[in-house]
């Protein structure tokens, strides 16, 4: 199917279902939006988003431009403009900003248009956007990205595992044969960025261990958060290299298209820039679901957040609004222009997403080497699991407390037990100050 007939089609049925289309709705005379996002990993998808805005914009009588930046500065830039009570429209973000709640929209209507609209969104996105305390979503998400195992299929399989690792015992197995045998690291970082946070995170909860509890309780310094977390100082001491302590959020990317790392845990995107260079390498590349480990198999999610500041205004406000229903009516394109990299989730806008899985349209080899991504989907969980991401674990984060903690750990710098007690203790600061401010719950 073509992108036109597909295009069509789409329009189609958000007619028929009362989705604002693009000529249904003309603003007033001097409306404008601006857009600020990061630069996508794939860089077809920001060249198709380009021409999208310019046809909604004239479709809608709204002149709309988007700036891009690294996604690690867009919380930076977001409280900045907050503060300064002037900025960008619409800014979307790869993690939580529930912290800044308070000088957010309230995106609640939105939210519910498009639950009616477009069917049930999944849980691990309305986990990123809404905020139990205050009984509003301070964000919108349509879309999501799913981290999964990349592996090196050639040195898996003279490891013994030809299918990749499938458990956390066999990460740690294989990995270190591997790096025993060719001197290649697993690539996990454990570092102060989002990819090594969640990553990292993935292994706690296949442990049992958690920041908090479903009820929004700090519960981190548990039996089950120390064990993983000697779990991963030992990973990392027989089967990575000292460089995860300092990677950057492009670094198991660019480790994974050097052949630099057997394994990392990451969206499709170094499987894509690699298929671009060398696809014979790319050939090489096969993908795993989260990995299981005592507790279970957890898949850390990059939702992609849209946020509306406060200082946004009248008919810029509900053309921004209008906006982001429009696009989420459109993830179909999305999905396909991120060549698979955002997945909906409102899973209903994407229905071709079973058969691009089972037949990747971007030439994979083999062509069903998405396929395995259906299991991982049924996996993925958000970064607050599992309870909502709210301002505690947003603080959490942005003072990487966890990375922090297993970095003691590995270095030998101090025992699991004693870094996780430590940890433990600022998480217990944090959650009571958001607590006294009413933006997290009682608790159980």
């Amino acid at each position: 199917m073509t992108q036109t007939i597909r295009t069509l089609i789409l329009l189609a049925i958000c007619a028929a279902i009362a989705v604002p289309s693009f000529a249904q709705t003309s603003f007033p005379d001097g409306t404008n939006i601006s857009l600020l996002q990061w630069s996508h990993f794939v860089p077809t998808y920001d060249e198709w988003f380009e021409n999208y805005i310019r046809e909604w914009g004239a479709a809608n009588n709204v002149a709309v431009s988007v700036d891009h930046v690294n996604f690690a500065e867009l919380p930076a830039s977001l409280a900045a403009e907050i503060d300064a009570g002037l900025g960008h429209t619409i800014i979307e973000l790869p993690s939580s900003p529930a912290s800044l709640v308070q000088g957010l929209h309230d995106l609640s209507d939105i939210n519910n248009q498009a639950s009616a609209l477009f069917g049930e969104q999944r849980p691990h996105c309305k986990a990123v956007t809404y905020l139990p305390a205050v009984d509003a979503y301070y964000g919108f998400s349509a879309g999501y990205a799913l981290n999964h195992g990349n592996y090196d299929i050639e040195l898996w399989t003279q490891a013994g595992f030809p299918q990749g690792p499938q458990s956390y015992e066999e990460l740690l197995a294989g990995g270190r044969a591997i790096y025993d045998a060719t001197g290649i690291p697993v690539g996990i970082g454990i570092s102060p960025e989002i990819d090594s946070e969640i990553a990292i995170r993935e292994v706690i909860w296949s442990f049992g261990g958690s920041v908090q509890d479903e009820e929004s309780n700090p519960v981190f310094n548990s039996p089950e958060t120390v064990a993983a977390v000697k779990y991963l100082a030992q990973l990392q001491n027989q089967a990575m290299t000292a460089e995860v302590f300092g990677w950057t959020g492009a670094s198991n990317n660019q480790a994974l298209v050097a052949g630099d790392a057997s394994f990392i845990l990451n969206p499709d995107s170094a499987y894509r820039s690699l298929q671009k260079v060398d696809r014979s390498a790319a050939a090489n590349i096969g993908f795993t679901p989260a990995l299981l480990g005592p507790a279970g198999a957890f898949g850390g999610t990059h939702a992609f957040i849209s946020v509306i500041p406060a200082y946004v205004k009248g008919s810029q406000l509900q053309a921004a609004k209008k906006f982001l229903l429009d696009l989420a009516a459109s993830y179909s394109d999305i999905t396909y222009h991120s060549e698979l990299f955002n997945l909906p989730c409102f899973p209903d806008t994407v229905g071709e997403l079973d058969t691009w899985l089972d037949d990747d349209p971007f030439g994979s080899l083999p062509a069903d080497k998405f396929a395995v991504l259906k299991t991982a989907i049924d996996r993925a969980v958000n970064f607050g699991f599992p309870g909502y991401s709210n301002p505690a674990i947003a603080q959490v984060y942005a003072e990487h407390i966890v990375p922090k903690a297993i970095a003691q750990v590995a270095l030998g710098e101090a025992t699991a037990e004693e870094a996780v007690a430590l940890a433990g203790d600022r998480i217990q600061e944090i959650f009571a100050h958001w607590r006294s401010l009413g933006l997290v719950g009682s608790g159980g």
